[in-house]
């Protein structure tokens, strides 16, 4: 029994990231000891999103498809199927109570009971251009015994729950959904980034005390806040790191790109931590004069546009109500939480203590990724890929399981071996044609495959 557990290799996933600066696809699997051994990772720059939402078609299926073949190259694995991010400013949140009367006293309340409690809920009726992508459940009351958190197994007649909902705009939704099919590849799920974000950088032991996750990404800043291991509030600001390089470009007078390497290797989020005589010198425009930039004057400008965010932040949290209740503080994660001094000025605003997640804890290294692309996972810039690659994984288990068929081999990359692994999808049809040819007790010349 012992030998075939090691032989057993766990299900190949992919996340898909569809940013505002970076288009990123990240294949891995589970590793037996529970870790997520990434396999190859492909990241494009993304042109045609804006602020979290695809504003071209074109560019943005160009981008998917050339992260995806670097990815495929690295990890000798076909991709097909992908668990896609989505977020922007369209993104709403409400909480609604469920009931469910059950018929069956004798029998005990099973899983079942609960996925028709939750399909209940997409059945909502909500604003014309909205639809709803998760239904998330917090607390069960069984027979009017409240505070439930799993009430699998128990008995009752009355099922009740509260349910946090998520939703977006069609037309958002649907362009996403779009690029990825343009692109020659199936959505397996359609995650919100700020619960993949807080996959991969949130402990357990923080979402049960209390705990903010701020994303801060290029077009947007996600915000989800648990308490008691609940998602209790989630956000999406339309505001980040692109924000402050646009204040930057406009306030120092100098070209885009110049302005993000300023931002990036020079800023600071706290103006009063740097000194008065730092010069910085930017090359002028053809053999114009160098400009002189001061970097407290540039710190001034990112702390401004900083502040609104983390004051947007705040009154997230405070509209929550769970203000109080954060024992652990505040998380921030993104290509934002590199910025110096910013947990200070976020402990400053809020009140709240404050620390940079990053993914590295669920992460385990794979023998053949060079040590420098391991390392780069290890940034808060890929704690989105690398959550919608956790929750890709938690998806495809849970498949797994309702087809009575754990640790189907799905696909499984041999160094030297180049040739292309087959899908999910491609295997189980395999494994069923080949179940039925045996049965049938048919020759391989009498079966015609489709």
């Amino acid at each position: 029994m012992g030998k075939e557990k090691t032989t057993v290799q766990s299900p190949i996933v992919v996340g898909l990231d569809i940013g505002t600066t970076k288009i990123c696809a990240i294949v891995g699997r589970k590793t037996q000891h529970g870790k997520i051994e990434v396999l190859g990772i492909g990241k494009a720059e993304s042109a045609g999103v804006t602020r979290g939402v695809v504003s071209n078609i074109q560019k943005t299926v160009q981008g998917i498809n050339s992260a995806v073949d670097l990815a495929s190259g690295q990890s000798n694995v076909e991709i097909r199927v992908v668990n896609v991010g989505i977020a922007g400013q369209h993104i709403k949140s409400l909480q609604h109570r469920g009931i469910l009367t059950r018929r069956e006293l004798n029998s005990e309340i099973s899983k079942k009971d609960i996925d028709k409690l939750i399909d209940d809920m997409f059945k909502l009726v909500m604003p014309p251009g909205e639809e709803i992508i998760h239904v998330l459940p917090q607390e069960f009351t069984i027979d009017n015994e409240p505070g439930i958190k799993d009430p699998v197994g128990m008995a009752g007649v009355r099922l009740e729950a509260n349910f946090h909902i998520i939703s977006g705009q069609v037309t958002a939704v649907k362009n996403i959904m779009r690029c990825v099919t343009n692109a020659g590849l199936q959505t397996q799920e359609l995650i919100l980034e700020p619960l993949a974000s807080s996959e991969a950088v949130l402990s357990e032991e923080e979402k049960e005390a209390g705990v903010c996750l701020v994303d801060i990404g290029g077009g947007t800043t996600d915000v989800a806040i648990f308490h008691e291991g609940i998602i209790r509030h989630t956000a999406v600001i339309p505001f980040g790191g692109n924000s402050v390089t646009e204040d930057i470009r406009e306030g120092c007078s100098v070209m885009r790109n110049q302005a993000e390497l300023l931002k990036t290797r020079f800023g600071s989020a706290l103006a009063e931590e740097n000194k008065e005589n730092e010069i910085i010198c930017v090359p002028g425009l053809r053999g114009r004069e160098p400009k002189e930039i001061s970097v407290k004057n540039l710190a001034y400008i990112i702390q401004a546009r900083m502040e609104e965010i983390v004051e947007h932040v705040y009154y997230e949290i405070k509209s929550s109500g769970y203000e109080k209740k954060l024992i652990g503080g505040v998380v921030i994660t993104g290509g934002g939480a590199l910025l110096k001094h910013l947990n200070q000025l976020v402990e400053y605003v809020t009140g709240l203590d404050c620390r940079v997640g990053y993914p590295n804890e669920h992460l385990s290294k794979y023998e053949e990724m060079p040590k420098t692309v391991y390392d780069d996972l290890k940034s808060p810039m890929y704690a989105t890929s690398v959550g919608l690659l956790i929750k890709g994984i938690q998806k495809t288990e849970e498949l797994l399981e309702e087809m009575k068929k754990p640790g189907v081999i799905v696909a499984q990359p041999e160094g030297k071996d180049k040739v292309k692994k087959r899908g999910l999808f491609s295997t189980l049809l395999q494994k069923t044609s080949e179940f039925i040819k045996d049965d049938m007790n048919v020759s391989d010349e009498d079966y015609i495959r489709p």
